[in-house]
């Protein structure tokens, strides 16, 4: 069995060989896990889930969602670092939560804008650290994750409570302020469909987790070849 400080050492380590992807000195805690978790745990609708959980680092909130999934539950991991996804991998094959999910769970170790379009997912859980992308990145990923929820489909992320104001507004450097900024305007515009959010005071440090619900497919008017008006239909944010 894989033990929590065993897999707590590979996450430090981890972040500090890769701070950009992995943003945080340890895990998420389990108040933060669970509330990532909480379209899984208190599903909307009593059917089948399609789920995917992007940089699940070495599984807290892996955990509470795998505890939560029904037998016809269908779980993809989605994380870039290769040891983290060993860790992913050891835990499916050798830890019984785990492993009660594992026919059923993909790890897949490739950024989450190289996955390919298939069956829409229901609720999407993200963990990736937004504050230490380029706005340009944030912004296509968020527009990834609306290509791959289904109408009406869930996705919740977090971030540390109130680290962006002060990274926009007192952390040294003008190249970091504006980038803070930029990741602040693409985050508020796309929360402006935010549905609800959680603030975890458990958690090191304090963090926000937003959960937002994607619209209906909207219809929208093209033109085809001919020039005539045609109807398209696309997932808009």
């Amino acid at each position: 069995m894989t033990k929590r400080p065993a897999t707590n050492r590979v996450f430090l380590r981890e972040f500090f060989r890769q701070f950009h992807t992995t943003g945080s000195i340890v895990p998420s805690s389990r108040s933060l896990s669970r509330s990532l978790a909480k379209y899984v745990i208190n599903r909307d609708e009593d059917r089948p889930l399609r789920i995917l959980e992007v940089g699940p680092g070495t599984g807290p909130v892996t955990r509470q969602i795998a505890e939560a999934m029904r037998s016809d539950d269908i779980l993809d991991l989605v994380e870039i670092n290769p040891e983290f996804v060993r860790v992913l991998n050891e835990r499916l094959s050798s830890e019984s939560v785990f492993q009660q999910i594992a026919d059923r769970t993909r790890v897949l170790c490739q950024p989450i804008e190289d996955i390919a379009d298939s069956e829409p997912y229901d609720v999407i859980v993200s963990g990736l650290p937004f504050n230490n992308f380029e706005p340009g990145v944030v912004e296509s990923i968020l527009d990834r994750f609306g290509h791959l929820a289904r109408p009406m489909g869930r996705l919740s992320f977090f971030e540390y409570a109130g680290i962006r104001k002060l990274k926009a507004t007192v952390i040294p450097g003008r190249k970091t302020r504006e980038r803070m900024r930029g990741v602040t305007a693409v985050l508020e515009k796309f929360l402006t469909a935010e549905t609800s959010r959680d603030t975890i005071l458990r958690n090191v440090p304090p963090a926000w987790v937003h959960h937002v619900q994607f619209p209906e497919v909207a219809h929208t008017e093209s033109t085809a070849e001919n020039g005539q008006p045609m109807d398209s239909t696309s997932t808009s944010q």
